[in-house]
């Protein structure tokens, strides 16, 4: 074989794998506009009247609900993972999974809308993440989660609330 054809060959399936790549990206796409989300400057305390005690402590006292409480566990339909507190969208039913852990676990948040940081209260450091709106307190992300990106966000179910794909979002509360 020529070596001209062998690099005809390889430039050929590069543009291929370009090509499926970026369609597998539009795919799997979130429905969301990629905007920068602008973090309520609320006091925590003040969230108490539009969530339940239990969802307060998890959302804003940074407490975990008991493994297997969450009918969320179970939500199988298609539709939006809201956060419970201030409403921004924060998974994709299609990003859900059975992780066998008890809490309802997603491969991947929606991009822009959850922010991290370190937590060493177990002292083992573990990444938790926090809604990058009203700073509630979601779960904590590791990485033993299914192909292609290993993760597994890890949600607290009484933290957010499910809306269908045939309802329309509530407004954001602020």
């Amino acid at each position: 074989m020529k070596r001209r054809t062998l690099l005809q060959g390889f430039a050929l399936a590069s543009a291929f794998q370009v090509i499926h790549l970026y369609k597998y990206k539009q795919a799997v796409a979130s429905t969301f506009d990629l905007v920068a989300i602008q973090p309520l400057n609320k006091p925590h305390k003040t969230w108490r009247e539009f969530v339940s005690a239990e969802a307060f402590k998890v959302l804003f006292e940074e407490d975990t609900e008991l493994p297997g409480s969450s009918a969320l566990n179970h939500e199988l339909r298609d539709g939006t993972f809201i956060c419970a507190a201030c409403y921004l969208p924060l998974f994709d039913s299609a990003r859900k999974y059975e992780s066998g852990t008890g809490w309802p676990s997603f491969t991947q948040p929606i991009t822009g809308h959850i922010a991290t940081k370190q937590d060493f209260k177990i002292i083992i450091p573990r990444t938790e993440y926090h809604c990058a709106r009203c700073d509630g307190h979601q779960g904590h992300v590791f990485k033993d989660g299914p192909q292609p990106r290993k993760e597994r966000w890890c949600n607290n179910g009484v933290a957010l609330q499910f809306v269908l794909r045939k309802e329309h979002l509530p407004d954001l509360r602020s």
